[in-house]
């Protein structure tokens, strides 16, 4: 065992990171090309960051910059195809600074195409090109030019940073769009002319440039920022030290450490394999040498991980979508997802509890322990960029602005130094920032107050200071870990324009619930009894429906990032739903959350094998470890699809007596469906005694008491055996 338990150094951590984690593999450059494009990363972060505390300029002018910098850095770093040396250094006759001239040519014509818009949107008289209103719906010719090219390489860029899988789903919805009267019955539509779907995807509103991309240039850049920052200024080693503290001396510590750590790091992080090298490099080994079998090792820390992207208040970039397409504030969203977040983490905590018990393993002795005196006397300030950022968000303010101040923050924390007055101007500057933004209204006092007061105890942190050169390459990092979700993000544009332009969403939601109903009407007759009869046909036709798109999340899923998931699936789901009368927060998190679930799901589960690779063990049985350890993710959507009330904020409404009945209720499922995992609750549990378990487990989830007494009594023969068993078990000791 001990060659499994070894530290992995940051090189090696580094590697796993960039096999598992789509768009962190890059290709090497020449040094002065190297040298440019850490350039053009740089003000590409920074241009970002200014925008987002000062002004944003128009939208088809900001995301053409987005646009813009993603074509550059990604044709500079992703190779045509992915082979064996496609990532070493090439020099020769077909490349110049490392890079094939086919990708310097594809980069300026991506560049030319994202800012023609910009250039263009008040007309050029001199090129015979009229003002953009003129021109929706009727291209010219530059127009049509620019829009194919701009088609092709944000298809093309996708391709690169992840694969084919979500090209050529969005190539199927083009086709649907161009060949509309091909397709039978309710898909058939009049076709969409090819003038006219070039002009959807390339203007502003909808396609390429509509809200996906909006999102993720305007918000979601800038909370991957504020995420890489944090965790290079400690807070992420903060989070881990406090889990240890908190889990790491009772039964199965370290487990319990992954499980705390993971859900603290994921307040921060929306990306699921980065939280999982990050946390994972300390906890997976110590479970391996507390006795954890690998897989199961590797399974909860990816399990864990995986619930980043759901984990308020920083959740994945879906989360922000989400609310752009809801129409409410990402606060509401935040709201919503706390619970489901808990009951996610607490199914974890459950299965990795009664392991540890089954195993009898124990806690991590005292002296390993980190000490809390110690640990916040290190590292408090690290909290202070976090609690900026949640109180600019909390009180009203944009989402930007939030990121805006709570990267600032970081960087004085992690710059600056109360002892060293020339790095003092970073404080000074925020801190005029502050002043100014409270003369004009934009601040009021006691925000402003905040603000100047956690950017003066920023400068007092003990830790070591962080360099001008290591900030930037921070930065770097920051752009690096954007590129990709920048890329789907403007590629399932054209997913949403289809849907706005053919109405495809409604069809095949209309097709789902045609179908569950008529499967509904057939199982009917097998749930009555006379007159009584247990499942009326709309109960059955919703739980059919949950049913199909939580398999087509989860088949889908086989190598599309959760946003992209997101978009195309919810466009099916919402209007299925909203006719079984389901509140819109809940079927948008419905299939939010298992599009999450696909991410530790095998064949395909990316953080599960980078869990594995740390942990030394079975890829695929480390991917099945971490699906039975998210059975709580699982089971949630299905939870708060049935008890809206569980979301705090749906359209419903609140009751304190229901939400708690409902989440004790939730609570109960988890923890039984966790025993018959395990097979093991008060003692070890029998093959019969673990599927009357799992059963009982799933029909607490119903929030109704006939079917909490159902599930009673379908779980008491395994109750009543467990307490038999402990019994004897503490009478023979």
């Amino acid at each position: 065992m001990a060659d499994n338990t070894h530290e992995l150094s940051a090189e090696e951590l580094a590697a796993i990171e960039e096999k598992y984690d789509e768009g962190a593999a890059t290709r090497s450059v020449g040094q002065k090309t190297g040298l440019l494009l850490r350039g053009v990363a740089l003000a590409f972060a920074i241009y970002h960051y200014l925008t987002a505390g000062f002004a944003l300029p128009p939208d088809h002018w900001h995301m053409g910059w987005h646009l813009a910098g993603l074509f550059i850095l990604i044709y500079a770093f992703f190779p045509l195809a992915k082979t064996k040396t496609s990532f070493d250094l090439k020099t020769g006759a077909l490349h110049l600074g490392g890079i094939p001239h086919l990708d310097w040519l594809l980069m300026v014509l991506g560049v030319s195409a994202a800012l023609y818009l910009g250039f263009a949107w008040h007309g050029v008289p001199w090129l015979g090109i009229e003002e953009q209103t003129f021109r929706m719906g009727n291209p010219n010719t530059y127009d049509m030019v620019f829009g194919c090219i701009i088609i092709v390489l944000v298809l093309d860029i996708a391709r690169r940073t992840l694969g084919w899988v979500l090209p050529l789903i969005i190539c199927v919805f083009m086709c649907y769009a161009l060949f509309g009267p091909i397709f039978p019955g309710i898909l058939q539509h009049p076709g969409v002319k090819f003038r006219t779907f070039v002009s959807s995807m390339y203007f502003p509103q909808e396609g390429i440039y509509g809200v996906t991309l909006w999102v993720v240039s305007t918000i979601v850049f800038h909370f991957v920022l504020f995420g890489v920052i944090a965790q290079r200024t400690g807070l992420g080693q903060l989070f881990i030290d406090n889990a240890t503290i908190l889990a790491g001396r009772y039964t199965g510590g370290p487990a319990k450490v992954s499980v705390v750590s993971s859900a603290f790091f994921g307040t921060i992080s929306g990306s699921s394999v980065a939280n999982t090298v990050s946390t994972g490099a300390l906890t997976i080994p110590n479970m391996r040498r507390l006795g954890y079998p690998g897989h199961f090792a590797g399974g909860v820390e990816a399990a864990s991980s995986a619930g980043g992207q759901i984990t308020p208040p920083i959740m994945g970039a879906a989360a922000f979508i989400m609310a752009e397409f809801l129409e409410v504030s990402y606060t509401t969203i935040v709201i919503a997802a706390i619970f489901p977040a808990i009951l996610h983490y607490t199914g974890v905590f459950a299965v990795v509890h009664l392991m540890a018990r089954k195993l009898d393993l124990k806690g991590l002795s005292k002296d390993m322990l980190p000490k809390f005196k110690e640990v916040w006397a290190d590292g408090w300030a690290n909290m202070l960029p976090l609690i900026a950022l949640l109180v600019v968000l909390f009180s009203g303010y944009t989402p930007f602005m939030s990121a805006f101040c709570g990267i600032s923050v970081a960087i004085i924390a992690g710059m600056a130094r109360y002892k060293n007055p020339m790095t003092l101007v970073y404080p000074a500057a925020f801190i005029a920032f502050v002043i100014w933004k409270y003369s004009n209204g934009g601040f009021d006092l006691p925000m402003s107050a905040l603000l100047i007061a956690c950017s003066a105890l920023a400068t007092l942190n003990p830790q070591k200071r962080i360099n001008l050169p290591q900030m930037a390459e921070t930065f770097e990092t920051g752009v690096k870990y954007a590129l990709a979700v920048g890329a789907a993000s403007a590629a399932v544009g054209i997913v949403v324009g289809v849907i706005n332009t053919t109405g495809i969403g409604f069809r095949i939601g209309f097709m789902v619930t045609q179908g569950a109903g008529s499967l509904g009407a057939d199982l009917h007759g097998l749930f009555s009894f006379g007159g009584f009869e247990l499942f009326s046909v709309e109960d059955l036709t919703l739980f059919i429906s949950l049913v199909f798109i939580a398999l087509a999340c989860i088949l889908m899923g086989a190598g599309i990032p959760t946003t992209a998931l997101y978009i195309m699936l919810v466009s099916v789901a919402q209007p299925a739903l909203a006719q079984l009368g389901v509140p819109p927060i809940a079927s948008h998190l419905f299939v939010l959350y298992y599009g999450v679930v696909a991410e530790i799901t095998p064949p395909v589960c990316t953080s599960a094998y980078a869990a594995a690779a740390i942990a030394n063990s079975n890829p695929f049985r480390t991917g099945i470890s971490a699906f039975t350890l998210g059975l709580g993710k699982v089971v949630a959507p299905m939870a708060f699809v049935y008890a809206p009330v569980l979301l705090f904020v749906s359209s419903t409404g609140f009751d304190l007596w229901e939400f708690t009945y409902t989440a004790a209720s939730c609570i109960m499922g988890v923890v039984a469906l966790s025993a018959a995992v395990v097979g093991y609750w008060l003692a070890p549990m029998g093959t019969v005694y673990r599927w009357l378990m799992a059963l009982a487990g799933l029909i607490f989830i119903a929030p109704t008491l006939q079917a909490d007494l159902v599930a009673l009594i379908v779980a008491s023969p395994a109750i009543i055996s467990q307490l038999i068993a402990r019994r004897n078990r503490e009478a023979a000791a």
